[in-house]
């Protein structure tokens, strides 16, 4: 009978048993943090989130005055096509055509519960127990969990720091395997910030095509990008081997809407809707009515606020190299800063945990973003303002 002890050190007795690959999965990272942010004494200073990367700021008014109105209308309480409605997938062709010269059809499109939903639809859909899948070091730490979960086999591609992670075609396919099903990159890199620039993706996305695997590519933050991001959607063929996952959360400050796209060839979107139906059926309808307005009306709101934290991530930098701060920059991008702690000998969480309860600092520990990282901290720009940056920077060099 399997014995269970809780949070609470409660022992308990079940008499059935639990998926045992969630035995190695570790908890929700930033659940992890807020906990111990929980165990501050009383009248400590502010905290400062640098943890959870979620734009601080609200979606614009019009945005907001648009789907207030669409309340009152009955079909918003309805269910819809479990892909999206065919006039949204239709709006996210056309800003990738805008924002990617894209080739897509609203075949190649399917709406999400979040990025986190399109990524489970394209794993279960490549993947069963037993396969493996490349990841790149640093990763964002829901994909291994979620690979972890359903018995799929993380391949880590080692982290080079001098390189500021990106990715070695050579390293990875020495990684492939019979077992291989894709190679899974995120770009801008979660935790890291690291851009992988166009030609190197093209040239990862032509090893995968030749290794017949699929090249999984997260884009959540692209929208922080200057220009176009690359151009695979160009290709007459992209959907041969590339499955994009996406969310617009980031973009319209619609996080807690989950906003979130898979785009893939129109027989793995036919796939992919069988997990969705059983999963989320489709992506809420005021979420989608939402999206459709930021695809077709806020493309300059969404390029002030890019400049916005491109400005916070460039204050941050400049402030945190200054002379004297032990805590070194190994990299970063406009929403991301990867910092090397200096504390030999311990780990990313022990670091972490203290930032959090004695300087009141909330950071995310290195290692829950893939093993042999303890060296290292992750630090998001989402919920920091630039009047508390210098603030943040003092209690780090004050830290260490």
């Amino acid at each position: 009978m399997p014995v269970v002890e809780s949070e609470t050190g409660k022992i308990t007795f079940m008499r059935f048993a639990i998926n045992e690959h969630l035995r190695s999965v570790h908890p929700p990272p930033i659940s992890e943090v807020k906990e111990w942010a929980a165990q501050r004494p009383e009248g400590a200073a502010p905290l400062l989130d640098l943890c959870q990367a979620v734009p601080d700021y609200a979606p614009p008014p019009e945005l907001l005055q648009h789907i207030s109105q669409a309340v009152y209308d009955p079909l918003t309480s309805r269910y819809t096509p479990d892909e999206g409605l065919p006039e949204v997938r239709e709006a996210a062709c056309r800003r990738y055509q805008r924002r990617y010269a894209a080739k897509m059809g609203p075949d190649q499109v399917c709406l999400t519960v979040g990025a986190s939903a399109a990524f489970w639809l394209a794993l279960v859909s490549l993947c069963h127990a037993g396969d493996e899948l490349i990841v790149q070091l640093p990763c964002y730490f829901d994909h291994p969990m979620a690979l972890q979960a359903l018995g799929v086999r993380p391949v880590y591609a080692p982290y080079r720091e001098k390189e500021r992670g990106l990715p070695d075609p050579a390293t990875i396919e020495a990684l492939i395997t019979p077992r291989t099903r894709a190679i899974l990159l995120v770009t801008p890199s979660n935790p890291t910030g690291t851009v992988i620039p166009p030609d190197l993706l093209r040239d990862l996305y032509f090893l995968a095509r030749r290794h017949r695997i699929a090249l999984v590519l997260d884009e959540t933050y692209s929208d922080f990008i200057e220009g176009m991001p690359h151009d695979l959607f160009t290709l007459e063929d992209w959907h041969s081997t590339l499955v994009q996952v996406m969310s617009f959360g980031k973009s319209y400050a619609l996080t807690g809407y989950r906003a979130g796209m898979l785009a893939a060839a129109p027989e793995l979107i036919r796939q992919a809707l069988k997990l969705q139906d059983t999963m989320t059926v489709c992506q809420p309808r005021i979420t989608q009515l939402a999206l459709q307005y930021g695809l077709d009306h806020l493309d300059h709101w969404v390029e002030v606020n890019r400049r916005m934290m491109s400005f916070r991530h460039n204050l941050f930098v400049e402030e945190f190299n200054l002379p004297g701060n032990r805590f070194r920059l190994a990299a970063s991008g406009s929403f991301f800063a990867w910092v090397r702690h200096p504390f030999s000998g311990r780990s990313g969480r022990e670091v972490a945990r203290r930032l959090a309860i004695e300087s009141g600092i909330l950071v995310l520990p290195g290692e829950v973003f893939g093993p042999g990282l303890e060296e290292y901290l992750r630090l998001a720009f989402g919920n920091i303002k630039e009047q508390q940056i210098k603030e943040a920077v003092y209690r780090f060099r004050s830290a260490a």
